[in-house]
């Protein structure tokens, strides 16, 4: 079976809020049903790539939303530390291929929400440091540099500082992650950058029309920009019907007072009503389509996978956790998916994408910038 590299795993919010990032408390190395993710379903789940999130809360702003990203990368790489013999941090494409050769899964950090670098370069390049490779560019709500696909249009796409932010990533060697903005952002961010793009975590719009998904002109330009959309597993995401569900969910936290862009909010409300109604079924077969449909407007090369296990309420019928890849992949084999085609898709798009991305970061004009040599 292909391997996965996966663009958009929460694992360490959740452990941090689960028990303070105390690994003594949960065994991630036998398994846990407290979590949607270890050890043990990582490897039944054909994982041989991660992009763990440092994702932190919008609730958290300024310099606090810095220094919980911080925790959030030390957490990572204490993960790591703990479990050797299973994960190797990876910073580079050639570090992924090594992990992976080598029997572990390559570990990688991804920032979720341009908050975490509280409107900072500075801040940008020792993230980069520290081995974050991507940025999204906002979480559910706008940066004062960018628009959320979740939030009231402030700034109507990227500022001319966010379009700085975009340059310096390219400069780095970081992706820009267009999942969670607005449409105007990522197109935008299309025409800023030099290097491929990706989506961690995003679907179709054209098959679930919510704002948080991709249009199918921003997908026609991914194509050319050698960027990939990493199809993600969140039913709202994924089923029309779940989402217009969660719509109602969204419209009980706003009657109750309650901010619909922050998960503790809408959490609470998704499990009272969970209970009386639940939501429609979502099935491996929504998430295909939407696989096949960035496919056939994008481009075979231009398709991942990014489940956000740890990071949703609920998720598809028979994908509960990350031991679930197989389940996709056998089913698009059923719709005359070769191998070749499965282990692109798998892992070999965002691989490509990666060196692309790294290429442009070695060119001599997009040398970091500020802090003079590294």
């Amino acid at each position: 079976m292909p391997y996965i590299f996966d663009g958009h795993n929460d694992l360490a919010w959740a452990v941090r809020e689960l028990c303070g990032y105390d690994l003594d408390a949960i065994d991630l190395a036998n398994g846990t049903e407290r979590l949607q993710t270890d050890l043990p379903r990582l490897r039944r789940g054909g994982v041989g790539a991660q992009f763990w999130s440092v994702f932190v809360p919008c609730s958290l702003t300024g310099d606090s939303a810095v220094s919980a990203t911080l925790e959030q990368v030390d957490f990572v790489r204490s993960l790591v530390a703990r479990y050797p013999e299973d994960l190797a941090l990876a910073a580079t494409s050639a570090e992924v291929r090594s992990a992976v050769e080598a029997g572990k899964i390559a570990s990688l950090l991804g920032m979720e929400g341009g908050h975490s670098i509280n409107c900072s370069l500075g801040t940008l390049r020792m993230m980069h440091a520290l081995g974050v490779r991507y940025l999204t560019l906002t979480h559910n709500e706008n940066v004062p540099w960018a628009d959320s696909a979740t939030d009231i249009p402030a700034v109507g796409g990227l500022t001319d500082f966010g379009r700085e932010v975009v340059r310096e990533m390219n400069h780095l060697g970081m992706f820009v992650d267009l999942s969670h903005v607005s449409a105007e952002v990522m197109r935008d961010a299309l025409a800023t950058t030099a290097a491929p793009v990706i989506f961690s975590h995003s679907c179709a719009r054209e098959l679930c029309d919510i704002n948080r998904n991709v249009p199918d002109d921003v997908l026609a330009e991914l194509r050319d920009n050698g960027g990939v959309c990493m199809v993600t597993f969140v039913p709202m995401f994924v089923s029309q019907p779940v989402a217009d569900w969660y719509a109602e969910c969204l419209r009980t936290v706003d009657q109750r007072g309650g901010d619909p862009r922050r998960l503790s909010s809408v959490e609470q409300v998704i499990a009272e009503r969970s209970r009386v109604d639940p939501p429609p079924p979502c099935t491996v077969d929504d998430v295909a389509d939407h696989v096949e449909h960035v496919r056939t407007v994008a481009g075979l090369d231009a398709v991942g996978i990014g489940g956000d296990y740890d990071g949703a309420t609920f998720f598809p019928v028979g994908m509960a956790d990350v031991a679930s890849y197989p389940l996709l992949l056998d089913t698009l084999r059923q719709r005359r998916w070769s191998t070749a085609e499965l282990a692109q898709l798998g892992h070999g798009n965002v691989l490509r994408a990666m060196r692309d991305m790294e290429s442009v970061a070695r060119e001599p004009a997009a040398a970091p910038t500020g802090l003079g040599p590294w």
